[in-house]
C-alpha cells in the first residue's frame, strides 16, 4: 500500500480562482500527484493520487492555505494508476448544476442542508426512525452499491437535471430528507436546492458515502462504493460473509461488482457487466472499439 487516493472539496469564496489554480499546478507537480482538481470562485473541489508520503505534504502544504485550514480529507488505498495525468481547471461551478441562481446555494452562501454525522446516521437506522435516504449520484454508481431502502432517482441521469427531480419527491415535502452522494460535495447544493424547493427538513450525511462505509463498512450501505478513478469500486471488507453484492450484471442479471465500459446492442454503456458476458461474441470492451461514440452521463 504505497499509494494514498485523496477526496477533498470546500466551499468558499475565492476572488483569485486563476491564482489557485497556478499554485496548485506548482504544489501538486512538485509532488508528483495525479488526478482531477476544479477551483472556482465558490471554493474547490479534487480527488488526487500519489505516494503516501507526498499526499501527506499536501495535506500539510493545504492546511498551511488561510482558506483551506480546515479542509477535510478522505483518504483511501491507491493502486498508482487511479488516474492518467494531472488536470487542474477553473470553472463556474464546482459541481456543475447550471441552477440560475446557483450562487444561492451551499455552505459559503450561508444556505444548505443540515449535517448528519455517520454516526448519527447509524443511530437513526438502528433506531428505525422515518427518514426517507435520497441518492444524489447517477443510476450506474447507484447500482454498484446504496444505502438500505433509498430511493434511486430515476431522472437525474446528470446533477445538472436537479430540477426533473421535484416530481419525483413531491410526496416528501413534510418529510425528513437525508441526501446522500460520494464525498458530500454534491449533497451540498443538492440539500440547499430541496430547500429553496419549499422541502421542510432536509438533512445531508456529512463526509458522503466514503465516510460512513470506512466506519461502519458492509452496515447499512450495501454493495461497493463507486469511484471516478481507475478503481471503479471501493469495497472495505467485501471478504466479509456480511458483504451483501447487490449489483446486477446488465446483460444476464445475475450477481456482479465488475463494472466496465462496453459496447452492446450498437449501443456503448458503463456499468456492470459479469465476467461470463464480457465473454460473449456480441459484447465489446471499449478498449476493443475503434472511434466508439462517447458516454451520455
Amino acid at each position: 500500500m504505497t499509494h494514498t487516493v485523496l477526496l477533498f472539496y470546500k466551499f468558499v469564496n475565492i476572488s483569485n480562482p486563476q491564482q489557485v489554480l497556478n499554485s496548485q499546478q506548482n504544489l501538486c507537480k512538485s509532488l508528483g500527484l495525479k488526478g482531477r482538481v476544479i477551483i472556482s470562485g465558490e471554493g474547490i473541489n479534487g480527488t488526487l493520487e500519489g505516494l503516501n508520503s507526498d499526499c501527506g505534504e499536501y495535506i500539510r502544504q493545504m492546511h498551511q492555505i488561510d482558506v483551506f485550514r480546515d479542509i477535510a480529507f478522505k483518504q483511501s488505498v491507491g493502486s498508482g494508476s487511479c488516474f492518467p495525468r494531472l488536470s487542474i481547471k477553473v470553472r463556474e461551478e464546482i459541481v456543475t448544476t447550471k441552477l440560475p441562481y446557483t450562487k444561492d446555494l451551499g455552505p459559503h452562501c450561508g444556505f444548505t442542508g443540515k449535517y448528519l454525522s455517520s454516526e448519527e446516521l447509524n443511530q437513526w437506522y438502528g433506531d428505525g426512525r422515518e427518514f426517507y435516504m435520497v441518492d444524489m449520484r447517477n443510476d450506474y454508481e447507484y447500482n454498484i452499491g446504496h444505502f438500505r431502502g433509498s430511493i434511486l432517482l430515476k431522472n437525474l441521469k446528470n446533477f445538472r437535471n436537479l430540477p426533473d427531480i421535484l416530481p419525483e419527491l413531491e410526496h416528501l415535502k413534510g418529510k425528513t430528507i437525508v441526501t446522500c452522494c460520494t464525498g458530500g460535495v454534491r449533497c451540498e447544493k443538492a440539500s440547499a436546492f430541496l430547500m429553496y424547493n419549499y422541502f421542510k427538513d432536509v438533512y445531508q450525511l456529512q463526509g458522503g458515502i466514503a465516510t460512513y462505509v470506512e466506519k461502519y463498512p458492509n452496515r447499512d450501505f450495501l454493495g461497493k462504493l463507486y469511484v471516478f478513478d481507475g478503481r471503479l469500486a471501493l469495497g472495505i471488507d467485501t471478504d466479509k460473509p456480511d458483504h451483501i453484492i447487490v449489483g446486477k450484471c446488465s446483460i444476464c442479471d445475475v450477481q456482479s461488482e465488475n463494472i466496465t465500459d462496453y459496447w452492446y446492442l450498437n449501443k456503448r454503456h458503463h456499468g456492470v457487466v459479469c465476467s461470463d458476458c464480457v465473454l460473449r461474441d456480441d459484447v465489446k470492451l471499449t478498449k476493443e472499439i475503434i472511434n466508439p461514440e462517447p458516454i451520455k452521463c
